[in-house]
């Protein structure tokens, strides 16, 4: 049990050290766009896809002028929502099975 404690306050110092948060991403705004995300960025429904082009459109403003959000508009740890990741899954499970049919 101590170790999961443990683990978990490196987890958050960890997200908190990125620093990503302070400009008001979360964690799946911050992923490589390669085809895999790409598609699953296409899937979204309009409203989770919206919410990300706004938090990654104020982000680049700025990191334009070199300011963070305040401390209270930062995302924490505990509200990240991982809301791509289904989506990815799902688009990596069938590009798998493709290139799983595409060999016979």
């Amino acid at each position: 049990a101590g170790g999961g404690r443990l683990m978990d306050k490196f987890r958050k110092w960890y997200y908190n050290a990125a620093g990503f948060n302070k400009l008001g991403l979360m964690r799946d705004d911050t992923w490589y766009e390669d085809d895999d995300v790409k598609e699953a960025v296409r899937r979204l429904p309009e409203h989770l896809y919206n919410e990300r082009m706004f938090r990654i459109k104020r982000a680049l403003d700025l990191s334009l002028k070199h300011q963070i959000l305040p401390k209270d508009q930062w995302v924490k740890y505990e509200e990240d929502e991982h809301y791509l990741e289904p989506y990815l899954k799902e688009v990596i499970r069938e590009r798998l099975e493709r290139e799983e049919w595409n060999k016979k």
